[in-house]
């Protein structure tokens, strides 16, 4: 297992070969060779398997850019909540393997202009993608190829149920004692075990999850900071502001003023 990873940007999978296997936002996703895949890579997410001879481009596109693009709301916020959308290529698919190396061929140049151009062609891609979803697309409802296993799933070993659990119940104060008797561990037993397979604590995992709804809250709602940081599972907003800067190297307020997409947002 890789160990979580978690950046502030949207981010592409286009699968070529095999297929590979995510843990995210509470669920096992598997991603297959032949869809283009989108979801928020802020949501702490790890590859948990992976085909052999695996092979995919990842793009990456930074959250305020993203936000600027002012796309339909119905594939903005159902990847904003964590979900993971899908485009099934079919006869496309050799159009996109040759625009994803070109723009990995591209960004390899140190020129502004040409990495506009790049972000252009990738807001282009997202807005061809929009016209394949269903008018009723649904966060809840992955596609064909994007298959998710829940907390109480067969496939979940003991420390993919644990990643689950915090993924699914990192609002509420959550204790390791709580944490271990859910998946049937000792809490000591369960945090090493935790840490051995995804490289990171128990409490720094829950705090990505937290700090990944705050940014959520600051930059699509006006709710004020401190109703943010109780609604992300904090119980001060000292605690609060202080990971906040530590994780994102601003203030929630900075963040807000950087990403907000509502008109007039509260402080």
């Amino acid at each position: 297992m890789r160990r979580p990873d978690h950046h502030n940007e949207i981010e592409l999978n286009l699968l070529t070969k095999g297929s590979v296997t995510y843990l995210l936002g509470g669920r096992k996703v598997r991603l297959d060779a032949g869809s283009l895949n989108v979801f928020w890579a802020a949501i702490p997410h790890q590859i948990v398997d992976f085909a052999d001879c695996t092979s995919y481009f990842v793009a990456t596109i930074p959250l305020a850019w993203f936000l600027q693009c002012k796309l339909t709301d119905r594939f903005v916020q159902p990847l904003l909540r964590g979900e993971v959308l899908t485009e099934n290529l079919g006869p496309r698919e050799r159009h996109d393997i040759d625009l994803f190396a070109q723009w990995e061929t591209d960004l390899q140049q140190p020129d502004d202009e040409v990495r506009h151009v790049v972000m252009l062609e990738m807001e282009a891609r997202l807005r061809r993608m929009i016209g394949t979803l269903p008018l009723t697309a649904s966060a809840a409802a992955p596609k064909a190829k994007a298959r998710a296993t829940n907390l109480h799933g067969g496939e979940l070993n003991k420390v993919e149920q644990i990643a689950c659990l915090i993924a699914q119940r990192y609002t509420e104060q959550l204790t390791v004692t709580e944490i271990g008797r859910a998946v049937g561990l000792h809490p000591n037993y369960a945090m090493g075990l935790f840490k051995k397979a995804f490289g990171t604590t128990l409490l720094d995992y829950l705090m990505h999850h937290r700090i990944s709804h705050a940014q959520r809250l600051l930059a699509t709602t006006d709710d004020k900071i401190v109703e943010v940081a109780f609604a992300s599972g904090f119980n001060s907003i000292s605690r609060f502001n202080e990971t906040f800067r530590r994780a994102c190297g601003c203030t929630p307020r900075e963040y807000r003023v950087q990403h907000a997409m509502t008109e007039n947002p509260k402080k």
